[in-house]
């Protein structure tokens, strides 16, 4: 039978809520202000964002490069409020990140600490590097912490549970959980499938032999099945490119060690004596034998990111649990003694210095000059995630915010130069999301008709009614190698903000006669990558 919750039990619990909420609500200010001083820095509208309103305007079950809920957010966040001012561009994202703050001091109070422990763990939370980042754009990131952490605290609260209904209720929000996560990110499938063996691998299968899995697996199945029946109609575009995008080696593949040392680094260095005391205090506690499967879970989920080269940060929402575990840990070593608690409230200072110093690094609230001398004066050296040949100026998480404004403007002025016949049949081709997405979000005012491209889901919509008899292109071609497709092309202007990505330096043609129609062509020009 589950034991009813005393009503000090129940005290402690409301006032947990209460201090979540407070700590969620300052964590959402802090994405707030960030966003406003990286506006008002110079910083603009991220590459991946213009494609995402793009998506959003066109609303579907799936894209080639991501499931549905993303485009659902930029959809609500363009009605609302528009794309111009950033800090409401990402008001979405914020919320998702104090929505982690919060559930992290549920999970705090589901494994038995109390107020302190629930402050320690939230403040490491909102501390955290890669979460400062991830929730300070528009992007799917932001909301896949969430959902992880849901089915982490609905299989904690099954484990602990000697109750049908209370068994029945989390499998159901398991179930719901993990269904929207795969309709946010595809990852969540390594997250399951880590789990799952961890689950298997522990006493802690018997909650496996329950007829609500059951109904937990069906939930994850009809609410994942649009985006699933779309990639059928399209014939697995994302599975395509994952293929390419594994074939061109774009992606930096790191080595164990230098991999391991990136998840110490993207939540900032000394946060991980709280979060990894919480995943030891799982792997070998007598007091968490009930929940060992969470510290086998990231055991496996660890080597499996691993033996795939995946991305570092792609452990990123696995972490709050283990900071709500460490958390916990430590309150109870440190009950009532008030050496240890001195200690703990010292780590807790050391918590907010580092989010002062490390800001800069997770959020660009620096001016590009000052922050290239403040990592100088830090010997702070990111690294990016993808493969480049230029090294850019700036982290590519910072550089991607820039030139769109001014390649809409240059845009827009080789095309209002052209007579009104001509404007009548011009288009705009785009070599990369990016490039389209800044004419289609960026270039209505200046009368700019919508762009194609070949490139991700941009190849899924077409070439619309463009035959390719005049075109502003954005392209990295050279004239010559532009010959063998227009009967003429001419270098109208660049693309050559300083503080961009090296290779969005490139040539804005204007082109006239191409010498087969972009719907002859258009299975050539497919670019998924």
């Amino acid at each position: 039978m589950e034991i009813t919750p005393s009503i000090p039990a129940r005290a402690r619990l409301r006032s947990i809520l209460w201090l979540s909420l407070v700590f969620a609500a300052l964590k959402l200010a802090i994405q707030i202000v960030g966003n406003i001083l990286a506006q008002h820095a110079g910083y603009g509208i991220f590459r991946d964002e213009l494609y995402y309103v793009v998506c959003g305007q066109r609303l579907a079950f799936g894209y080639v490069d991501q499931p549905p809920l993303v485009a659902l957010q930029a959809r609500i966040t363009e009605m609302l409020f528009g794309h111009d001012t950033m800090w409401t561009l990402r008001l979405i994202s914020g919320i998702a990140g104090a929505a982690k703050v919060f559930l992290t001091g549920l999970l705090v109070s589901t494994l038995g600490g109390g107020r302190r422990a629930a402050a320690l763990a939230m403040l490491a939370v909102i501390t955290g590097g890669v979460y400062l980042g991830i929730d300070s754009y528009l992007s799917m990131n932001s909301f896949d912490p969430v959902f992880w952490m849901l089915c982490a605290l609905a299989l904690i609260r099954i484990a602990q549970s000697g109750s049908p209904q209370g068994i029945r209720n989390w499998w159901i929000v398991f179930g719901l959980s993990a269904g929207l996560a795969f309709e946010n990110k595809d990852s969540i499938v390594f997250f399951l499938i880590a789990m799952l063996a961890a689950l298997l691998l522990t006493p802690q299968r018997r909650i496996l032999a329950n007829r609500w899995f059951a109904v937990a697996v069906a939930l994850i199945v009809v609410v994942a099945l649009p985006n699933f029946l779309w990639q059928v109609h399209y014939h697995f575009p994302t599975l395509e490119w994952l293929r390419r995008v594994q074939a061109t080696g774009k992606d930096v593949k790191l080595p164990p060690l230098p991999f391991i040392f990136g998840q110490v680094m993207m939540l900032t260095p000394h946060n991980v004596l709280l979060w990894l005391t919480g995943m030891l205090w799982f792997l070998i506690a007598k007091r968490a034998r009930g929940l060992r499967f969470l510290g086998v879970f990231y055991v496996l989920f660890l080597a499996l990111m691993m033996v795939l080269h995946a991305k570092d940060y792609y452990l990123a929402p696995a972490y709050p649990v283990f900071f709500a575990a460490g958390a916990v840990v430590w309150s109870g070593w440190a009950d009532h003694v008030r050496w240890r608690n001195a200690l703990i409230s010292a780590y807790a200072a050391i918590l907010v210095i580092g989010l002062v110093a490390f800001f800069p690094f997770s959020v660009p609230v620096l001016p590009p000059q000052q922050w290239i001398a403040y990592a100088q004066k830090l010997h702070f050296a990111p690294h990016d995630s993808e493969v480049e040949k230029d090294k850019p100026l700036l982290p590519q998480f910072y550089a991607d915010r820039f030139g769109w404004q001014e390649l809409a403007e240059k845009a827009g002025r080789i095309y209002n130069a052209l007579p009104p016949n001509e404007r009548a049949i011009t288009g705009v081709f785009g070599q990369n999301y990016g490039d389209a997405g800044a004419i289609d979000i960026l270039g209505h005012k200046y009368g700019l008709p919508y762009a194609i491209s070949g490139h991700q889901n941009y190849w899924i919509w077409g070439p619309r009614s463009y035959t390719g008899e005049e075109m502003i292109i954005i392209t990295d071609a050279t004239p010559e190698e532009m010959s063998r497709f227009y009967a003429s092309c001419e270098i109208k202007d660049r693309m050559d903000n300083p503080w961009s990505m090296p290779y969005e330096h490139r040539p804005i043609y204007l082109c006239r006669g191409r010498k087969a129609t972009y719907q002859a062509d258009w299975k050539e020009l497919k670019l998924y990558h």
